[in-house]
């Protein structure tokens, strides 16, 4: 190491993912030692392991080795420090009297003693606290980064109760991630007022919400897992693309977002949502038992090419006759690509058993792809996708994905039932499991 450019030992000490090794490294080497002030980057994460020894042996405290890092430093412009995930199981009967602040990452006295020495260059802030310590004490923490750090692009907080008295603007922020924080800021409005020209917002789990609205009119890409609480939603960004909404009962959700492109929902009830044609979609996942409520009362638009559709529970009989293929072709005539959860495989099988292949519109379909999971194979599967594609004359591309627990001699069948029967259609095949990854095992035509 002694031998190499000055230049490419600070690169090294820059790509270390664990800033602990930098630690030690400048206890190992002198070359290390004399230039680790040069280290742009900062990321310090208290795993399981560390804070188990620390209870136990002598071991620094963790705020200590973080401050020891940033001490001096003269060229530091991204800092992440927080608590590893495989804490977050712990509760407050496993602390200690001692360790009641060690890991209170976001506690302003403690941000006060390193903040003033990396703010002037400082562009991307990361702090995940630790949630058993930091739950009752709400922070300021905001308001001491938005009055210090002017270069800020890249800020992120996570587990922690955060204030927003005193926040001031941070006109150079674009990048924002609240994670599983308790927020006093009821309807977004500080958060709106004090970050006017951002572009990625990412708000998951936050509580403390009422009747939260987000407006920026930069915004172009949104990540909003909304609590149970808030029952009115809204969301003006006149120039979003993309959004992942995930909510559970709202009684009103606004959408004024004319230019998405993209948008994945998740919703429990859709009695209340309804919102003005999406013009530009193209992409659209929709999960929510009331499916057939949610493409009838909004505007999606019909410009969606990739559809992806998750029932989440098998339709009530009083329903079946109203859900078959044919009412997502009706409500998506320009679909390419159609992704099926296997409730709404089941579901759509169903209504064909019960009903054939209604409001198809033959081979005026623009139909490619059909992607599905299948929870049993029998004969029924067999019958149901040869009217499919006898309805959808372009249909070419088939991609099934048979329960792994299906009998190996029924899952056979289907496969040679299918693909005899259909040479036109490339078919892949594959198995899945529930709360797994699919995996394909063949591909044919």
């Amino acid at each position: 190491m002694d031998e190499l450019p000055s230049e490419l030992v600070v690169k090294i000490l820059n790509r270390l993912n664990d800033s602990a090794d930098l630690a030690r490294s400048r206890v190992a080497s002198k070359r290390f030692n004399s230039l680790w002030r040069e280290v742009q980057t900062v990321n310090l994460l208290c795993t399981l392991s560390r804070y188990s020894k620390s209870r136990s042996t002598s071991v620094t405290p963790f705020k200590t080795v973080f401050r020891n890092l940033i001490e001096d430093s003269r060229a530091v412009t991204s800092v992440s420090v927080g608590v590893d995930k495989a804490l977050s199981g712990m509760s407050f009967d496993d602390l200690i009297e001692d360790d009641s602040d060690e890991l209170y990452l976001t506690d302003i006295e403690f941000v006060r003693l390193w903040l003033p020495r990396v703010c002037g260059g400082l562009e991307m802030l990361s702090i995940s606290d630790f949630w058993i310590q930091s739950c009752w004490r709400r922070s300021d923490v905001l308001a001491l980064v938005s009055s210090n750090c002017s270069k800020l692009v890249k800020l992120e907080v996570k587990n922690a109760w955060l204030s927003v008295v005193g926040l001031t603007q941070m006109p150079n922020l674009r990048h924002l991630t609240l994670e599983f924080i308790r927020l006093d800021d009821e309807n977004l409005e500080k958060v709106n007022d004090c970050f006017p020209f951002l572009q990625v917002l990412n708000l998951i789990g936050v509580g403390g919400l009422k009747e939260p609205k987000i407006h920026f009119l930069h915004l172009k890409s949104c990540h909003w897992t909304v609590s149970n609480a808030p029952l009115s939603l809204a969301i003006v960004a006149p120039n979003l693309l993309e959004l992942r909404l995930k909510c559970n009962k709202p009684k009103s959700l606004v959408l004024e977002t004319p230019k998405l492109v993209k948008f994945y929902l998740s919703v429990e009830n859709a009695e209340g949502v309804s919102f003005s044609e999406l013009g530009e979609l193209d992409t659209l996942e929709v999960i929510s038992p009331d499916v057939y409520r949610l493409i009838r009362n909004t505007g999606f638009g019909n410009k969606v090419r990739k559809l992806a559709v998750d029932s989440v529970k098998l339709i009530e009989d009083s329903d079946r006759l109203k859900f078959g293929l044919g009412t997502l072709l009706e409500a998506f005539p320009g679909i390419g690509s159609l992704t099926l959860s296997h409730v709404t495989w089941s579901n759509i099988k169903t209504h064909f058993q019960s009903e054939g292949l209604v409001h198809m519109k033959g081979t005026d379909t623009a139909l490619k792809r059909i992607t599905a999971r299948v929870q049993t194979s029998d004969y029924t599967d067999v019958s149901f996708i040869r009217s499919i594609l006898n309805s959808c004359r372009g249909l070419t591309d088939m991609r099934l994905m048979i329960h792994q627990d299906t009998e190996t001699r029924v899952r056979d069948l289907l496969i040679s039932a299918c693909t005899m029967s259909n040479p036109r259609v490339r078919w892949s095949w594959g198995t899945w499991v529930e709360g797994g990854e699919d995996i394909w095992v063949s591909n044919g035509t």
